[in-house]
């Protein structure tokens, strides 16, 4: 049986990260074709405190713990990216390209609250009459949320430079399969597997929002049980509060599916998952997995020897 192992990362601006146990790295591909790469020991809160091991929390450490890595590999490469445009300008333009980089980041997360968090919530209250229904109103809302959620990723995949972030995201997954399959990470080897991997945080993402549905008619039962009623704010107040929780719940069922992902049922459950990578994921070029391949090496450092030959189930969540 193959040996498990944390091995997964995220697409970047003309780049890739990749963690491992013990450390992640980034390799971003300069506007003068080199590549810069930037590499961080990193152990999970997880490993110290016990607690944050069990069921539930384990999720909502790893979320916390992958926002935190991923905004901030996002960052480095979108610096990496604008470099040369930097020095070209001076300092003056270096401070104004700071600021309209975290007006676009503080911008995409208002977008974000609004399109999966505000605007279900408040066409499902106004144009139906079935607050007190908890479960037929987070039916719907659910409803609307995947369906913003799929509209969102089908525009912007539209774009020019999105496109390029589905390139890498392509070439990820390449590179994880190549080094569970034991081959060498090459080009050539890396272009012979597909791009939609069973293990994606795509999955994750799709997992939550179906999970929102129950736990959110849940809580919404709750309050109405002890108030009578449910307002809008009081719905989005206590939604956002209990986030975490279903990102929690959202872990463990991925690890479920991945567990028994040979069975007829796991691959049922992983099919939306993979289904959506159509859309996040595209053919890379021989150029991109080389970025990632380098990712990959550089996130193992001087271990990566230690590894080469062996055959592996790579999992993106502990």
């Amino acid at each position: 049986m193959d040996k498990k192992i944390l091995v997964g990362g995220q697409a970047v601006i003309e780049g890739v990260m990749m963690r491992v146990p013990g450390a992640y790295a980034t390799a971003v591909r300069k506007p003068d074709g080199t590549i810069e790469t930037n590499r961080h020991e990193f152990t999970s809160v997880a490993e110290k405190h016990s607690l944050l091991k069990r069921p539930i929390l384990r999720g909502m450490v790893s979320l916390f713990e992958s926002l935190k890595i991923g905004l901030g590999t996002l960052q480095f490469s979108a610096d990496v990216a604008i470099q040369a445009e930097e020095e070209a300008q001076g300092k003056e333009h270096k401070e104004e390209n700071k600021f309209v980089s975290g007006l676009t980041m503080v911008f995409a997360l208002l977008l974000g609250f609004a399109l999966f968090g505000f605007l279900p919530l408040y066409i499902t209250t106004e144009l139906l009459s079935i607050g007190k229904n908890a479960f037929a109103f987070n039916i719907v809302a659910g409803l609307w949320r995947i369906g913003f959620f799929l509209v969102y990723l089908w525009v912007i995949s539209l774009m020019k430079d999105i496109q390029r972030l589905f390139q890498y995201h392509g070439a990820e997954h390449k590179i994880v399969f190549t080094f569970e399959s034991g081959n060498d990470l090459t080009v050539e080897n890396s272009q012979n597997f597909e791009t939609f991997h069973p293990r994606c945080g795509t999955s994750f993402v799709f997992i939550v929002l179906l999970a929102s549905i129950l736990m959110f008619a849940l809580i919404d039962t709750a309050i109405i049980a002890i108030v009578g009623n449910i307002t809008l704010p009081m719905r989005l107040v206590f939604h956002l509060l209990m986030l975490p929780i279903v990102s929690g719940v959202g872990y463990e069922f991925l690890k479920l599916t991945a567990k028994y992902q040979h069975s007829w049922w796991g691959r049922s459950l992983s099919a939306p998952g993979l289904w959506l990578q159509r859309i996040t994921t595209k053919p890379p070029s021989d150029e991109q997995l080389e970025v990632a391949i380098i990712a990959l090496k550089t996130a193992f450092g001087d271990s990566y020897d230690n590894y080469v030959g062996q055959k592996f189930v790579a999992e993106a969540v502990e």
